[in-house]
């Protein structure tokens, strides 16, 4: 589990495509500290398995159903990355529950800056409006971000200094893609109340 705290911005060293899958090679220092083989890494808001580790690099295997389904199979050397470990029992829950599950991919829209802040519209599949509301929570590459309004095909969220310096959506401009991961806690009232209206 993660919690959609960016804890560094990474880069892609190297991609090998692998037919149904390709290989990435990741550079990032801090959540290659203690790195081991099969150990889990969130790249932009992706959940990987680490294959090897070596320095501060490792690899990971992503199928072909991850590549489809988020925006990683835009990824090329020299791509920024947002990196996140897993969060550990008893550490601050400093966004919300994040699960490396990508739901689906939006578009950057819109980029309206302010003084101090940053104001940044992007597309919503169909599928994840219902999921999604003003002031709930939502991942956008893997970011813990409050949605400040909630429209039926887009919603909007506010950067400060600090996301827009530490992550990939500092960097991110209108038509780019993006992952999204709507609050587990949602899906999961969803079907326990669906369950209800068939006597379950």
């Amino acid at each position: 589990m993660f919690t959609g705290i960016v804890e560094e911005l990474g880069h892609v060293t190297a991609v090998e495509e692998l037919g149904d899958a390709s290989r990435f090679r990741l550079r990032g220092r801090v959540v290659t500290e203690a790195a081991k083989h099969g150990d889990s890494i969130a790249v932009n808001g992706v959940c990987l398995t680490v294959v090897e580790h070596e320095g501060d690099e490792f690899t990971a295997d992503v199928m072909a159903e991850t590549l489809k389904r988020s925006s990683l199979g835009a990824l090329a050397v020299g791509s920024r990355v947002n990196l996140e470990r897993p969060t550990a029992v008893g550490d601050r829950l400093g966004g919300h529950i994040v699960q490396g599950h990508v739901d689906g991919t939006g578009t950057i829209l819109e980029r309206v800056p302010s003084e101090h802040w940053e104001i940044v519209k992007v597309s919503l599949p169909a599928d994840l409006a219902r999921y999604v509301v003003d002031k709930g929570s939502i991942t956008v590459d893997g970011i813990s971000l409050t949605v400040v309004e909630a429209g039926a095909d887009h919603f909007t969220v506010s950067l400060i200094p600090t996301t827009l310096a530490l992550t990939t959506l500092g960097l991110k401009q209108p038509g780019d893609l993006v992952n999204l991961e709507v609050d587990i806690v949602a899906k999961y009232v969803e079907r326990l109340l669906a369950g209800r209206g068939t006597g379950e």
